[in-house]
């Protein structure tokens, strides 16, 4: 029997490409496919999918948080991440989330199949470029040193500070997670303190040198 497999990403055209791979193949079947983490969410408990296929960066909830979410209701579920960024910290968070597997959105369609089928198996996979740049950070011995400031935080605070250094703003980060106004401006509150940071500009900087966005590298957050 064929495993089943869950398509998140929210680039049809990804989805698409993906899906033609794994039709080549008898090892997969895709029996759902979701746009966004909370989408996911849902589909993994209505389908229970034997693998989900998770692209990282995904609007609202994004592929880390809604690997931890789904794991958390359906912990026989193995999930591998796609992913554009390879630097350590993204891979780091996707292993802590629970991830399987982490594999870049430019390897080959052999190397999806191979992470795809080590997962499925009971492995876990880590592209090459991923591993050997993975490698050198741990024999330097500053593997924690980035995301160290971050570690007091709980999951639903890191997902907030994410959103706020996105330059969200409250009631955009209530909307989008389902959340009071007062419960939202009270994490920030929260997280200041833990952070000892006074401002959302202080809880941006330190979200964006933990690696937590990729957003206001280039442009700053309003």
């Amino acid at each position: 029997m064929p495993f089943n497999v869950l398509l998140v990403d929210d680039h049809k055209l990804m989805r698409d490409g993906v899906k033609t791979i794994l039709e080549r193949v008898a090892d997969f079947r895709v029996m759902a496919e979701a746009e966004t983490g909370t989408d996911a969410v849902q589909a993994c408990k209505r389908l229970r999918p034997d693998l989900v296929l998770m692209d990282i960066g995904l609007p609202g909830m994004n592929g880390i948080e809604a690997t931890e979410e789904i794991l958390r209701h359906c912990p026989g579920t193995k999930i591998v991440i796609l992913s554009m960024f390879d630097d350590e910290n993204t891979v780091v968070s996707a292993i802590r989330s629970g991830a399987r597997a982490f594999v870049l959105k430019k390897a080959s369609s052999t190397d999806l199949l191979d992470a795809l089928r080590t997962v499925a198996q009971g492995g876990s996979y880590l592209s090459s470029q991923v591993s050997d740049r993975l490698l050198t950070r741990i024999q330097r011995g500053d593997l924690e040193q980035k995301d160290k400031p971050l570690v007091g935080l709980s999951p639903r605070e890191l997902q907030v500070l994410r959103l706020v250094a996105e330059g969200k703003t409250s009631k955009d980060i209530a909307v989008m997670l389902d959340l009071g106004l007062q419960t939202v401006r009270s994490y920030r509150k929260t997280m200041m303190k833990k952070l000892g940071v006074n401002n959302v500009a202080g809880l941006t900087q330190l979200a964006l040198n933990a690696g937590l966005s990729k957003f206001g590298q280039e442009d700053e957050p309003e």
